[in-house]
């Protein structure tokens, strides 16, 4: 049985892979089906047993990058108990996610079906994720209400989502560690500096 689930994981796997390829490489609206099966192997009549259609497709890739960020988000930020060491692993996932990652970021903030409603939904859900974990963890060190909390997470992840994007935008022109740093010292000047508990 574990064999069994394991091959049809790894089939899905290759699946998912091949469609990211495809609406990375087309964009959504000129992308096939058809392309799709046969780039995995796959023959069409079984592709749309697995998916209803291109949408379905769509968004299951969508959700597969949408959480291997917010998994790397989040383990980054439980890897270490040191302040300092969590924003820089949380930018850092984000940076990576971007330098390894970079057809699944392309499809997750770059789009190009963005008013279709379940897109939006799992879009909104990948920011929200990461915000909420950083949260946790500056209301948790800060004794900051949640509301200040979020604000500030919002900031941080806001931060390295624009910072990240514009690294592979303009080509990576400068070595990852050094894009890496400065957003780490924008963020940790701010945070750093964060009282314990809010003015009155």
């Amino acid at each position: 049985m574990a064999t069994v689930q394991a091959s049809r994981s790894a089939r899905r796997s290759r699946v998912l892979a091949s469609a990211t390829e495809v609406f990375v490489s087309r964009g959504f609206h000129a992308s096939t089906m058809e392309e799709i099966a046969r780039r995995a192997g796959w023959t069409k009549p079984i592709l749309y047993k697995e998916f209803s259609g291109k949408l379905d497709l769509y968004l299951a890739v969508l959700q597969h990058h949408v959480d291997a960020l917010t998994g790397a988000v989040e383990r980054a930020l439980e890897s270490t108990g040191v302040n300092h060491d969590r924003v820089r692993a949380a930018v850092h996932a984000y940076f990576d996610f971007v330098d390894h990652e970079t057809q699944g970021f392309r499809l997750v903030f770059d789009s190009d079906v963005p008013s279709e409603p379940s897109v939006q939904l799992r879009i909104g859900r990948a920011y929200d994720d990461c915000v909420t974990a950083v949260s946790r963890l500056v209301a948790h060190d800060s004794g900051l209400d949640p509301y200040h909390a979020h604000l500030l997470a919002a900031g941080v992840v806001g931060a390295s989502q624009s910072a990240a994007k514009y690294w592979l935008d303009t080509g990576r022109s400068i070595p990852k560690s050094d894009a890496v740093t400065a957003v780490i010292t924008l963020c940790w000047g701010g945070l750093s500096r964060v009282p314990l508990q809010p003015a009155e």
